[in-house]
């Protein structure tokens, strides 16, 4: 299941003998095997949507693979790499900016 979630859902596909691409196959078609992949996607999608709270559940709702909700819970939950950077400079800023002042005891100092 974890697969489901971290690379993408499993999409049963054929060879189009005219173009010789790969293209998805018909539901009727799926064989027993590639129905059961296919769930997998839906029971992870399932098991995430149990983990969420209702605000985190209406933000993931409209997501239809169990990679895109994921995603979306990422960003939510770390924000994006713009957001990470900016957090980590706010906080190597105000450590490099942390010193005792004068006449201040440690106790003071670290409230």
């Amino acid at each position: 299941m974890l697969d489901v979630i971290t690379d993408r859902p499993f999409i049963p596909s054929t060879i189009n003998v005219m173009t010789n691409e790969m293209i998805p196959k018909p539901r009727p078609e799926w064989n027993e095997v590639e129905t059961k992949k296919v769930q997998t996607n839906f029971k992870a999608i399932n098991t995430l949507h149990c983990a969420l709270t209702p605000t985190e559940l209406n933000k993931v709702s409209r997501c239809t693979t169990a990679k895109k909700v994921w995603e979306k819970l990422r960003i939510i939950h770390e924000g994006t790499s713009q957001v990470k950077e900016s957090k980590i400079a706010l906080i190597t800023h105000n450590y490099e900016m942390f010193k005792m002042k004068s006449g201040e005891d440690i106790t003071s100092m670290l409230d």
